[in-house]
């Protein structure tokens, strides 16, 4: 009897200790255990798969990234929230931004036309509207330096030039201009075709036309990576905007291109270049004049984009709503073709996001519905300049005087080299800036459920990453509501190819979306909604 008397007693204090150890078991429990890794690298793999090419704003890739997520939310049971203008509602909220883009950029000659993208790329901006004729005269390689002048006796004025890229050398190695190995201005780095176009303009050319040192395929390929260059960096705006044209251009073609544009042929074109080459003398002005029509056109270029929401009617608070959000683009394609799938930024969020919806739609459809509404947000544009959550904040679907909160996700599915060795931790950041009490709710999710390390480095304003002004729960901020951003850090493969999905942490990532998830379950739930009681900066 006395022991089985010391086995009860031992089982008690066990069962009582493990009370005081484990996490809290609450009616949340099973649905915060639902957003598990397998289904979270599910969704991750069509996200950031070849096949959307990177998610760039507004292209293909990022509006099947759009058609995925609100097939998810309508599959679990979301609402549709978006008014639309017959009535009905939509899971899509649409909005534009502007940018400008090359329309029709050509050369013609009397025997072909050469083609913008195909036949020629342009380096810096012009605008011609209409077709214009100009006669053309070549100036060798485009150099005026104390033993080597190309525009000596040469008239430009009003004229297409035509020059060499480059600088010509001697055969032992040497450069004429230098007279040594050391190139000059003219050819030391990637802006000395700016110094040719700035010296032609300043001698009266009208129009700057380079002769690629790239020839067949590798032209063709530099060709195309100018292309994605151009579609990457374009400078995108929430509002149609004028640019600055300075006529500040070239345009660059092949060697045969160039030999038509000047009416010889591509040996001629060739000889005068060996003459060059040997003698270290100027060979501009050795070709008849000839005539070329020109037409480079820049034009509005409408980017047609849209966030997505689903959302979650809460039961006698339901007027209420916190936002739950992550951005659905990436940066698309690299220059040299590469793609951009940002697996981790932010594909990771975005997947986030749809875990946290289906894990609350479960709740409410087993009897268990939150309090208060949840609005789950994935917006794009952020890359561009968190154009999507500012288009939002400006358009909301439900007033901000009714949002609670945001907790916006942002990669986390990696470690960054802090943490290397440590990777139980999230970045948490802006918890405090508004409301103590958000702040307060936080730290006890934490504890009670998930016991990351919460770090706060990125939360102090003197940090000079500012990564609190650098995601899309900003927008929520400057407009004065709660936020929490979510993150891991910044690590060797952000921006790059290799931001892929075999590299998240799956395992690591899902305990911090439940962290999320038990955090949101105490803000829709509590008695009283939280407080804006702070103004941190």
């Amino acid at each position: 009897m006395k022991i089985a008397y010391l086995k009860s007693t031992l089982t008690a204090w066990g069962l009582l200790l493990l009370a005081f150890t484990a996490p809290a078991q609450t009616v949340a429990t099973p649905y915060a255990q639902s957003i598990t890794t397998q289904d979270l690298e599910r969704h991750l793999r069509v996200l950031a798969d070849d096949s959307l090419e990177g998610r760039d704003t507004g292209s293909k890739g990022q509006k099947k990234a759009a058609q995925y997520v609100a097939a998810h939310f309508q599959k679990i049971g979301l609402q549709a929230i978006v008014p639309q203008a017959d009535g009905s509602k939509s899971y899509f909220q649409p909005y534009n931004l502007y940018s400008k883009k090359w329309g029709e950029v050509y050369l013609k000659t009397e025997k072909r036309r050469y083609q913008r993208a195909e036949d020629l790329y342009v380096s810096g901006l012009l605008n011609v509207l209409a077709e214009e004729k100009t006669a053309v005269v070549f100036a060798g390689y485009g150099i005026e330096a104390a033993n080597y002048d190309d525009y000596k006796n040469l008239k430009v004025q009003d004229k297409v030039v035509v020059v060499w890229e480059g600088e010509p050398k001697k055969a032992d190695g040497n450069f004429w201009i230098t007279g040594n190995k050391t190139p000059s201005k003219w050819s030391n780095d990637n802006m000395a075709w700016s110094r040719k176009m700035s010296l032609a303009r300043q001698k009266g050319a009208k129009y700057v036309i380079l002769v690629s040192e790239l020839q067949g395929q590798a032209f063709a390929n530099e060709i195309k990576k100018r292309e994605l260059m151009g579609m990457r960096f374009n400078r995108q705006q929430m509002k149609p905007y004028q640019e600055s044209i300075s006529g500040n251009a070239a345009i660059t073609v092949s060697n045969l291109a160039a030999a038509d544009l000047l009416g010889t042929t591509e040996k001629k074109l060739a000889k005068l270049r060996k003459q060059a080459l040997k003698t270290g003398g100027s060979v501009a002005g050795k070709l008849p004049e000839n005539t070329v029509t020109i037409k480079a056109e820049r034009s509005d270029d409408i980017i047609e984009t849209e966030n997505v929401m689903g959302f979650l009617e809460g039961s006698d608070k339901k007027d209420e709503v916190i936002v739950i959000s992550a951005h659905l683009d990436h940066i698309g394609i690299s220059a040299n073709g590469e793609i951009n799938n940002g697996a981790d930024d932010d594909g990771s969020g975005t997947v986030s996001v749809m875990e946290l919806a289906e894990a609350f739609a479960k709740a409410k459809a087993e009897g268990n519905s939150p309090r208060r509404s949840i609005l789950f947000m994935t917006v794009t544009g952020e890359e561009k300049g968190l154009w999507g959550s500012e288009y939002y904040t400006s358009n909301p679907v439900i007033p901000l005087a009714q949002t609670v909160c945001d907790l916006n996700i942002d990669m986390i599915g990696r470690v960054d080299e802090a943490h290397k060795n440590d990777p139980k931790y999230v970045y948490i950041i802006g918890s405090d800036k508004l409301s103590s009490e958000l702040h307060a709710i936080s730290e006890d999710a934490n504890a009670q459920h998930i016991s990351y390390k919460l770090d706060y480095t990125f939360n102090n304003p003197s940090d000079p990453n500012r990564f609190y002004y650098r995601s899309d729960h900003y927008n929520f901020a400057k407009n004065k509501v709660p936020v929490i951003f979510y993150f891991t850090g910044v690590h060797e493969d952000y921006h790059r190819p290799s931001d892929d999905v075999d590299k998240i942490m799956f395992d690591k990532q899902s305990k911090i979306v439940q962290l999320v998830f038990y955090t949101a379950w105490e803000l829709a739930n509590r008695e009283a909604r939280i407080k804006v009681d702070s103004n941190k900066p």
